[in-house]
């Protein structure tokens, strides 16, 4: 065996044994189990329905729903939501209009009512809980960095 073939050997060694050392050090966000184990789900977190809006966790995350949708017919015939939150029944019922965004096509273009691509609301808001989040979240939204800056420039 030549001097290059034993250096290339060596090298192949080392990195396998590095890349297990890491894969054992990886971080786990479901503990010392297997991912392969079947385990009970865990219990449902109880929704939020004291209607309070939270901040968002993200930039253009959709705002999430704080109130009991238990119930809500949401199907091709019929959309509870547009009920209250559809431009029309904002004024009666005092619930935030649905962005303008919601009456535009793929295209932009402005339609007379909600586009069928957004007629399904739960697809992209979901009910607030108090989950506990599996990692710290460090997002900082564009108002409380404004706040930060020095007036008067």
């Amino acid at each position: 065996m030549t001097a290059l073939a034993r250096c290339l050997s060596l090298a192949t060694v080392a990195t396998l044994l590095a890349g297990a050392l890491a894969a054992q050090e990886a971080p786990r966000l479901t503990g010392p189990t297997p991912f392969t184990r079947e385990t009970p789900a865990p219990p449902m977190q109880r929704q939020l329905t004291d209607d309070v809006r939270r901040k968002r966790n993200y930039p253009d995350q959709p705002p999430l729903i704080p109130h009991a949708i238990e119930g809500y017919a949401l199907d091709l015939n019929a959309n509870k939501c547009l009920s209250c939150h559809a431009r029309k029944f904002t004024e009666q019922s005092q619930a935030p209009m649905i962005s303008v965004t919601h009456y535009q096509d793929r295209d932009g273009n402005t339609l007379g009512g909600v586009s069928p691509r957004r007629y399904s609301c739960l697809s992209c808001h979901v009910p607030q809980t108090g989950a506990a989040p599996l990692v710290p979240n460090t997002f900082t939204d564009m108002d409380a960095l404004v706040e930060r800056e020095p007036r008067g420039r």
